[in-house]
């Protein structure tokens, strides 16, 4: 949709002024005359948004952190909010803003007095990265991983890796003392991520994960249904944490986020005490006790997008989730777009990480996901159905007491519209609350 029409609503709902493409009619826009006057017309919004966004950039004294990868990125970016809050003045971008709008957005965002400013950085193509970290100036660029997310628009994932390797390739421009790469150790592409980076000019490369040569490193790990907890080497500092949220990927998550802390000589005690207090993002791994006619079910909300890597992680979870009396572990499973001629084979690649896991009902939506359903054993295949009508229907008449229900897939399929109907079954006395309120 054109934003040009929504100019009125736009000062209505307060905005001090509104950048307009000068070759856009707005006679029609029933705009007073002071409205008018705080309209500032410019060749392309885009370009200006850029411009704000390289200004605020400028302007800032603090440090930045650039995150990439085929995972996690807004998991790692909100934990590093949280962890370096208390250290001084933390500005982060907004839920996903990763992309071409997203990242001038938040930069543009971004006040005089930031300290530590952390941006997500995404991208769908080859080529896509290298402008907007020539806009972020990272002193610390962090992959989380190289997966085969969007691997549709590659050959294979030599490409995806050397994607993700445009976050180093600012560095010769950038002015930064600092230049750190943050690496995943245990990655298979870490050496080839290492040498691109030097390449570009990193002044040094720090590695984390469960290598024991991982410079920011796990020592011991317990996960639990609903936490982990580590002990860990911080390149050279001894920290013992607990991590409020579960999965061996939230460990490894956790270890970059402490690299990054310890590099900008932050405090790292209180980042640990930060990552204590995590709780799951809405779309990515939130929990709720649902309160319904026929007693209480959890749900495991990982709605937002889907690939492989991020499905396994999110059956691991279910698969930690502990049963209680007669209820089930339930998946319901959305298609995984954007996988190109992998598509088949990796929904059928689900069928043994939920026999792993215990799982015991499995919930498919969609063309891709009905290989998965093929491929289920009778007892663990439930409805498959390419309508999310027909899918909620399905769902609401199964769901009994104590159930643990986790679900996923790639925004396309909108199972967000399904979260949205299991929590209106809440009837407690806070999502009573909550739903008035919203």
């Amino acid at each position: 949709m054109d934003g040009h029409g929504f100019i009125k609503q736009a000062f209505e709902a307060g905005a001090c002024a509104v950048l307009a493409a000068a070759h856009v009619d707005l006679s029609n826009a029933d705009l007073s005359a002071r409205e008018e006057s705080r309209i500032l017309r410019v060749p392309d919004t885009l370009i200006a948004l850029q411009e704000l966004g390289r200004a605020a950039r400028a302007r800032m004294k603090g440090k930045v952190v650039a995150v990439t990868g085929s995972v996690g990125k807004t998991s790692i970016k909100e934990g590093l909010r949280a962890a370096l809050d208390s250290s001084g003045a933390t500005h982060a971008s907004q839920a996903s803003y990763n992309n071409l709008w997203g990242v001038p957005l938040s930069l543009a965002r971004m006040p005089a007095a930031t300290e530590f400013g952390i941006f997500e950085i995404g991208m769908n193509h080859a080529g896509e990265i290298t402008p907007l970290v020539e806009q972020v100036q990272p002193d610390i660029a962090l992959i989380t991983n190289i997966a085969p997310a969007h691997i549709a628009h590659f050959e294979n994932l030599g490409g995806i890796a050397a994607a993700k390797a445009e976050i180093f390739t600012n560095f010769a421009n950038n002015l930064s003392n600092m230049k750190i790469a943050l690496l995943p150790a245990d990655s298979e592409w870490f050496d080839y991520l290492q040498s691109e980076a030097k390449k570009a000019g990193a002044k040094r490369i720090v590695s984390f994960g469960e290598s024991k040569q991982a410079d920011s490193r796990a020592i011991s790990v317990k996960l639990h249904a609903d936490c982990s907890c580590m002990s860990a080497n911080i390149l050279g500092q001894a920290v013992a944490l607990r991590i409020g949220l579960p999965g061996k990927h939230m460990v490894i998550n956790s270890l970059s986020i402490l690299a990054a802390v310890h590099l900008l000589n932050a405090d790292i005690a209180l980042a640990a005490l930060a990552l204590g207090k995590m709780e799951g993002l809405a779309g990515r791994g939130r929990r709720h006790d649902i309160h319904f006619a026929d007693g209480t079910f959890t749900l495991i909300d990982e709605s937002y997008n889907a690939n492989p890597a991020s499905m396994t992680f999110a059956l691991k979870i279910l698969g930690q989730s502990a049963r209680y009396g007669t209820g089930r572990r339930i998946a319901v499973l959305g298609d995984m777009k954007e996988l190109g001629k992998q598509s088949v084979d990796s929904h059928r690649a689900l069928a043994r990480h939920i026999q792993a896991n215990d799982i015991d009902l499995v919930f498919t939506l969609g063309d891709s996901m009905h290989h998965l359903h093929e491929n289920l054993p009778p007892n663990c295949a439930g409805l498959h159905t390419n309508k999310l009508d027909a899918l909620i229907d399905g769902l609401l008449a199964e769901i009994q007491d104590r159930d643990i229900v986790m679900v996923k897939g790639s925004n396309s399929m909108h199972l967000s519209k399904l979260v949205e109907s299991l929590l209106g079954l809440d009837e407690s006395a806070g999502a009573a609350e909550t739903r008035e309120r919203g």
